[in-house]
């Protein structure tokens, strides 16, 4: 077994986004700072009103999944197509943009905690212009799964594996084979995981640093850090406090990416038919819905 060490880090850097919501984002501050296929990850969290009240209205995307984790609060979705979520504590919403939606995401908090995690996942070029899709994934569809030393693990997508476990999550079968899960690592403790040796990946600690142990030495992540991992099909980490991380994988596309704000497509050629799209009405015109389907 091949162990994955820490390749760099990708501090997060405070901003805000939407109507004026307070983020720390890390992966996707720059063109440089992709994973491919991981465009951007924002953590949100405040139990300051004025931090996150004004929320994300109204607003288009197309080219990419957006992968919302709400941690804690609630937050209501609702997009062109009529669908309409109420985004709790400890669930998901899956969102597939393809050609084009248009959705909000508001607060349905005026105080308390709310935090979470936004991700942005790429689609290849032959999926781009599927029909957009979106769904809701309720706290109870996560499994959550008890590791050795008393550590635990969510399984929000693809198929966590260790040397005694397999416990898959309610995203699977998509093009870049998403990993996404969300570990509780208790003081003192280490977990190894598995991951597909392909697959690009990435930990974000975020309640108390984390460390990546390869053969020699233990590295350190600091809270609010993406660490990139290199290439294996294992990787060990090790917690001297209790820590809560994400751990991210994907299947890399390889392909050329091209941005402009919510837009994510191959071209300039493809950005410039996105903006006309949408300032003429037409990135919402096929009003056909895809789908997402949840693993049993």
């Amino acid at each position: 077994m091949s162990a994955r060490t820490l390749q760099r880090l990708i501090p997060a850097v405070q901003t805000s986004d939407g109507a004026g919501v307070t983020i720390k984002r890390s992966l996707g501050q720059t063109p440089q700072t992709r994973l491919d296929p991981f465009l951007m990850l924002d953590f949100f969290g405040s139990d300051q009103p004025g931090d996150y009240i004004k929320g994300f209205p109204p607003h288009p995307h197309r080219g990419f999944e957006t992968v919302t984790y709400m941690l804690d609060g609630h937050m209501l979705h609702q997009d062109h197509l009529g669908n309409q979520g109420h985004l709790k504590s400890g669930g998901v919403q899956w969102m597939t943009a393809g050609r084009g939606i248009i959705h909000s995401e508001m607060p349905q908090q005026d105080q308390g905690l709310m935090q979470g995690f936004q991700l942005w996942l790429n689609l290849p070029a032959a999926e781009k212009m599927q029909p957009a899709a979106y769904v809701d994934i309720r706290p109870e569809l996560i499994p959550q799964v008890t590791l050795s030393e008393g550590n635990s693990a969510k399984v929000i997508a693809g198929l966590l594996q260790t040397d005694s476990i397999q416990q898959g999550g309610p995203i699977r079968g998509l093009t870049t084979d998403p990993q996404y899960y969300d570990l509780q690592l208790r003081a003192g403790s280490r977990v190894t995981l598995e991951l597909p040796v392909t697959h690009n990946a990435f930990v974000y600690p975020y309640s108390a640093d984390i460390y990546v142990q390869d053969d020699k030495e233990q590295r350190k992540v600091p809270q609010h850090h993406a660490g990139v991992l290199t290439h294996g099909n294992s990787v060990t980490l090790v917690a001297t406090e209790d820590t809560k991380v994400l751990l991210l994988a994907a299947a890399a596309i390889g392909e050329p990416v091209v941005q402009y704000g919510p837009f994510v497509m191959n071209s300039t050629a493809e950005i410039e038919q996105a903006i006309s799209d949408y300032q003429q009405g037409k990135l919402t015109a096929n009003t056909a819905a895809g789908s997402i389907e949840l693993a049993p």
